[in-house]
């Protein structure tokens, strides 16, 4: 009996559990296939944490938030966080392990739902003998090789909602509003939310912005009779010559820096600038929950689909993307290091500076 298994890596947000229930149903039902699950991620691979899946365990999951399966975005197997008796972290290649417990459950591939550094993981993993079949996860949207990655559209519908109630407030009582999103080096989420929302001003990693510019238009618009404005923010927006805000490090992660408070750095450089009231508001883990849009449920189940007929008909060191209308395929190693980030000449970028949107530059 042909068998896969199935792992979600890295950041949770909506769709996981669409994309699992669609590749486990299609190879159960087109290919009379096992299904097993491997929770926690690469930490399951690692240390033999896996289960099997039947038709039930991944009915009425679809609209459901988060992953059945459970993730990490610490379990590198290639370096794997490992703590001393003095509390002092290194980092250990634990891919035999990984193997060893791939080889125990004799599936004949593996399919990885996640972003750039579970895909990365997923390549080094094939170079070993396991065969992988890649899914493009992220709120961030900054995979390479697919048009957009499913979790984006969810992220950004919370992220526009989160600006038209700033709105609100920010007209009533005359302030500048400040929003913080998530995306790391990516500015998509931003750039859509501030689109979508009518942000007045949107910084993004792509664009370093000048202080001097946000105060300027802030002004300009407060002389035409505009009292307030919205600024949706990106948390790895830096500005010219300077550097991202970091939140804290993190020993125990491959990406030890987590960017966050660069809204609230923001709040109190633009308010003594230009003496208007600001108000910040950093979105965080919220961007990563809820239900799926209706968007990413189609395109979680599509991918989910595609990603178990290609496993289960031994193709390997691929991943589905969307190209146009298409779910296309794209060889792994084309998408491992590398990231799609927003083109600050892009058609998007454009459409924001046609309705006088300042990206402080």
């Amino acid at each position: 009996m042909p068998r896969i298994a199935i792992l979600t890596g890295g950041g949770d947000c909506p769709g996981l559990n669409g994309v699992i229930r669609a590749a486990a149903k299609t190879a159960m039902l087109e290919f009379k296939a096992e299904v097993i699950g491997i929770e926690d991620g690469f930490d399951g691979l690692v240390h033999d944490r896996v289960r099997r899946l039947n038709y039930f365990d991944v009915s009425n999951i679809l609209t459901q938030g988060g992953t059945i399966l459970g993730t990490s975005n610490k379990a590198n197997p290639f370096a794997y966080p490992v703590e001393d008796a003095q509390g002092r972290v290194t980092f250990e290649d634990y891919s035999d392990r990984a193997l060893r417990t791939f080889n125990s459950i004799r599936a004949d591939a593996l399919i990885v739902i996640g972003g750039d550094g579970s895909l990365t993981i997923a390549q080094k993993l094939t170079r070993l003998g396991i065969p992988c079949v890649g899914v493009p996860k992220t709120i961030d949207n900054d995979l390479y090789g697919t048009d957009q990655t499913f979790g984006f559209d969810s992220a950004l519908v919370t992220a526009t909602e989160a600006v038209d109630k700033l709105h609100t407030t920010a007209q009533a009582h005359h302030r500048v509003m400040i929003l913080e999103v998530m995306g790391r080096n990516a500015g998509w989420l931003a750039l859509g939310a501030g689109i979508a929302g009518g942000g007045d001003v949107i910084l993004i990693p792509e664009i370093p912005y000048k202080l001097e510019s946000v105060r300027r238009y802030i002004h300009d618009r407060k002389r035409a009779g505009k009292r307030f404005s919205l600024v949706v923010v990106a948390e790895g927006a830096r500005p010219e010559g300077g550097d991202v805000v970091v939140q804290r490090m993190v020993a125990d992660a491959s990406e030890a820096r987590r960017l966050g408070g660069v809204g609230n750095k923001l709040r109190n450089e633009i308010e003594e600038a230009t003496q208007i009231e600001t108000r910040a508001t950093i979105l965080g883990h919220l961007q990563r929950g809820g239900t799926p849009t209706p968007f990413d449920r189609l395109l979680a189940t599509r991918f989910g689909m595609d990603a178990a007929r290609h496993a289960l008909a031994g193709r390997s060191n691929i991943m589905v993307g969307l190209r146009g209308p298409d779910i296309v395929t794209v060889p792994i190693e084309e998408v491992s290091g590398r990231q799609r980030l927003v083109d600050p000449k892009g058609h998007w970028v454009a459409t924001a500076r046609a309705v006088n949107t300042c990206f402080g530059d």
